[in-house]
């Protein structure tokens, strides 16, 4: 029987741009336009740009390379891998599965720098971007929490897989390579949590994007990778997971079991890249639908902040501890970033504000007062029943009334028609003007006609 990798591999390599339905190549351009717009966002945090000065100053080079988007310096594909995922990830805007990982910060980095080299079309392009999403997310799964539990980090641990399938595809790696390279990354697989919390800055998927590009180029070099590095006795869920027998620890609701063969079951008809999320919010994509529901609570139901006697919260319960197996560190409860001031941001203003906020520095002096105190009254009650992403909010007024939404967890899965509509909002936190980021839309929306996609690369810089 063929193993994981080999099916995965023969599927990536025998896919095209004819297989893939009107909805997917939709959402394919709804991701790209998505990373694009993080890219531009993310330019200009510090972060960003120690990343960009560091690359250029170990990895420039004079001829050929890749082009770091945005920059526009010319570094090996290797760099302009990692310093793409800086860009693409440092506002927190990025997209997410299984709300603890976030293909996007590694597949578009892959495919980005190898596609000046390959010379890919739009239709070729969109293809490896499909091809990507729907490995790594298979890989992916229902293992995220049970990988947590191990002190893993999903997203770097998965998103290897994603880069390495992307780049792989674009740089035409046959059958046999791609198996390598998806074995190859297996060795190179890694993503750690105790960095954060012990008061450092983990590597997150920009390690893993670095690495897929190495793995790939060892890979069309003839370098082996193994045949059962998934599956194996002593393979990637063997060490990862506990067991590659498919039982896990945690789960977000469910049985705590699974089956290996759903990874490859479907492959072609069923997609999942159409799951998934993006984050409009610089916060956790728990967080980001309280703050729509809670607003469209208020506006249909002309509830006002001052109306409000306290607010009931149930939601996914690994939503209030994405790792149970390690407690949080330092306070928890309502405070600034939690669940609690977003549902009360977004009773209070209607909205959050989508530039200038990034997680890690919410809150402080320009918080509205009304948010801080109203966030005090929020509820949470976690349940192992709710679906991931989707809460159920009710609010209670002082006059005696109850006003409830459920979410449906999907709100936030958009196709290219309303993340058009809901990204144009970040313009004024890019480096570039107005009119130059609508070319960039122009461009994703007719990404299947563009003979080159290495395009969408220079529609990105600064002028």
């Amino acid at each position: 029987m063929a193993s994981i990798s080999r099916k995965l591999a023969e599927f990536v390599c025998g896919l095209n741009f004819n297989d893939l339905p009107p909805k997917v190549v939709d959402k394919a351009k709804a991701l790209t336009l998505h990373s694009l717009a993080d890219g531009l966002v993310g330019y200009a945090i510090p972060e960003t740009q120690h990343a960009i000065r560091l690359i250029k100053a170990e990895e420039g080079v004079r001829r050929g390379g890749s082009t770091i988007i945005v920059d526009g310096s010319k570094v090996t594909k290797a760099g302009a891998a990692y310093a793409t995922h800086e860009l693409v990830h440092s506002s927190g805007q990025e997209d997410t599965y299984r709300m603890y990982t976030h293909p996007g910060t590694t597949i578009f980095p892959g495919a980005l720098a190898v596609v000046e080299e390959s010379g890919a079309s739009g239709k070729e392009f969109i293809t490896a971007v499909v091809a990507a999403y729907e490995v790594q997310e298979r890989l992916t799964g229902d293992f995220v929490p049970s990988v947590v539990a191990r002190g893993f980090h999903s997203g770097p641990l998965f998103g290897i897989f994603g880069a390495a399938v992307a780049a792989g595809k674009l740089l035409g790696l046959d059958e046999d390579q791609m198996n390598s390279a998806i074995g190859l990354c297996v060795g190179m697989a890694a993503g750690n949590l105790q960095g954060s919390r012990s008061g450092g800055r983990i590597i997150r998927e920009a390690g893993s994007a670095r690495s897929a590009i190495l793995a790939v180029l060892l890979a069309r070099d003839g370098i082996k990778g193994g045949e059962t590095t998934l599956e194996g006795d002593a393979g990637f869920y063997h060490s990862f997971v506990g067991n590659n027998k498919g039982k896990l620890s945690y789960v977000f609701r469910g049985r705590k079991t699974t089956n290996l063969d759903n990874i490859t079951a479907e492959l072609g008809t069923r997609w999942e890249i159409m799951d998934t999320f993006h984050k409009i919010y610089s916060t956790g994509g728990y967080n980001v639908p309280h703050v729509d529901l809670a607003a469209k609570l208020c506006a249909d139901n002309n509830i006002r902040p001052r109306d409000v006697e306290r607010v009931d919260l149930v939601v996914n319960w690994l939503e209030t501890n994405i790792a149970p197996a390690f407690p949080p560190v330092g306070e928890s409860g309502p405070r600034v970033g939690s669940t609690h001031y977003f549902s009360a941001y977004g009773i209070v203003k209607r909205g959050y504000p989508v530039v200038g906020r990034r997680i890690e520095r919410a809150g402080g002096p320009g918080d509205p007062p009304e948010v801080l105190a109203l966030m005090k009254k929020v509820t949470i009650t976690p349940s192992k029943t709710q679906t991931l992403f989707g809460p159920t909010i009710t609010i209670h007024t002082k006059n005696g009334k109850s006003y409830t939404i459920k979410s449906t967890g999907r709100e936030f899965m958009w196709d290219l028609k309303e993340e058009t509509r809901r990204i144009r909002e970040l313009v004024p936190g890019m480096p570039i003007p107005a009119s130059q980021f609508e070319e960039i839309i122009t461009a994703v929306t007719g990404l299947d006609k563009l003979n080159r996609a290495a395009r969408l690369i220079q529609l990105t810089l600064k002028k």
